[in-house]
Parts: structure tokens; sequence; C-alpha cells
């Protein structure tokens, strides 16, 4: 039986691609864009984290590294795109609603109006548990990386650093109030398909290539009530939380171990 499907997504190109993939096989009701916290709140709390002098590095890789890897590897990007059919056309306008916080009065009562069966996260703030308690959904996301070894940010990027290639891959879960600690639904590596083209920046096209066809089998599975889980441990609580590496530390593991 057909429910009713929507997305809460981040304001940029990423959640587009999730949304033109899914549109092939479902409806898509509607999306909410989540602007996002401001970054100065969200390096304040890093830095709390982390350091100053970590976080400044995080700064130098994102404005340097980062903006060095989208401009060479733009090729790459187009080539995994055009082989997985992901197009990064816009939403329809007459679907989309902006929200300043899916946390706020605002955004809760947003969902509550549209009352969905399957709401799929895309690249966007952590729900609070309020949230995810003011409807009666099922919340789904893909998380860049093997659960519960790899929550955060850039989950294939760190299994290689750590030589750990059986986990680096992409996870679909059900969401709940934690950092990427959800129930799993599926998972898949993507080591067969990297290249010595491939960086820190394509792995997360090749991670979304594997993990479309995931999410579309979790849709499925919600409508025909065939849905299955398996619950993450404590590891999945305990476990580091990885975010983006220091300048000095890509630079370092990119020179002498090759890892880019």
């Amino acid at each position: 039986m057909s429910k009713k499907i929507i997305m809460i997504a981040g304001d940029w190109n990423y959640p587009k691609m999730v949304y033109n993939s899914l549109i092939a096989d479902f409806n898509i009701e509607h999306i909410i864009i989540d602007r996002g916290e401001r970054t100065s709140t969200m390096l304040k709390r890093r830095v709390k984290r982390l350091g100053v002098v970590h976080v400044i590095g995080q700064l130098l890789f994102r404005i340097i590294a980062v903006t060095y890897i989208n401009k060479t590897s733009k090729k790459r990007f187009q080539e995994i795109l055009d082989a997985n059919g992901i197009s990064e056309t816009n939403y329809p306008t007459e679907k989309t609603t902006e929200v300043t916080s899916i946390n706020s009065e605002e955004g809760r009562k947003i969902l509550k109006d549209l009352n969905p069966d399957i709401v799929v996260i895309v690249t966007t703030r952590i729900l609070s548990k309020k949230t995810l308690e003011s409807i009666h959904a099922n919340f789904i996301n893909i998380h860049a990386g093997i659960t519960p070894f790899y929550r955060g940010l850039h989950g294939a990027y760190w299994s290689l650093i750590n030589k750990d290639e059986e986990h680096c891959g992409v996870t679909v879960h059900l969401v709940d109030a934690g950092i990427d600690t959800g129930n799993i639904l599926y998972q898949d590596t993507i080591t067969d398909g990297i290249t010595h083209r491939d960086n820190f920046m394509s792995y997360t096209y090749l991670q979304l290539a594997k993990a479309l066809p995931l999410l579309k089998n979790a849709i499925r599975d919600i409508e025909s009530n065939s849905l299955t889980s398996i619950a993450n441990t404590k590891e999945a609580i305990n476990n580091k939380l990885f975010y983006h590496p220091t300048l000095w530390f890509y630079l370092y593991n990119r020179w002498f171990r090759g890892i880019k």
C-alpha cells in the first residue's frame, strides 16, 4: 500500500539528488528545507569538543583542500552521477517549504499538518526527540558510513585511514534522537567502486550511488509492512564520532599514504 512520503533536507545539492532518484519510484509529496544552524554555533560546539587548534585545522582543510578537490574532480563527480542516473535538478517550488529549524514549533507544526507515513532525512540537523515524537511516522536516513563503527562525517574516508576497508560504505537506518545510532535497515560497501581518481569528496558520490537502491528498499519494506531492522549496540553510543580532518592530517595521509 502506498504511503505518504516527505523529505526533510538541508539546503544544497545532495538532497536534490536523493529526491530525483526517489521520484522515479515514489511520490514525494513535500520537501521541508531546513536552513541549518549558524556556522558560528557549529564552530563553538566543535571548539568545545575538539579544541581551537583542531577546529582551525578543519577550517583550513575545508577552505584549501576541499576547494582544490572540488575544482579538480568535477569530471569524476559527473562520471559517477551519470553512471548511476543521478540528477541534480532542482525541486518543484510548489513542493517546498523552508524553515529556520525543523526542531522549532514552526517545523513541528508543518510536520503535523503534512502528517506523513515516511520521512526521509537528508543532510539536515539532528532531529530532537520532541520533533521525532510529534508525528507517527518512520524517519529514515542515509548515513555516509557503516554504523556503529563510523558515526559522524565522511565514514568512507576514515575507514580507509584506519585500514578498515570492510567498513568503507554506507548505511540506511531509522532515525532516533542520537547521532547515527538508529536501528540499521541496510548497509553496503563502496570498495569495489573506488579508483585511483577518487578522493575525500568523490567517496560521498560513490556512497550515494550505493545508498539510493537501499533507501528505496527500505521505503518498499515500510509500504509492505515488512520492515525489519538491526539494533545498534552500546558501541553505537560509546564509539568515536568522526569529523572533518585537519589540513595537516589530510596532507600527511595524502602525500605519504596515498589516501586522497
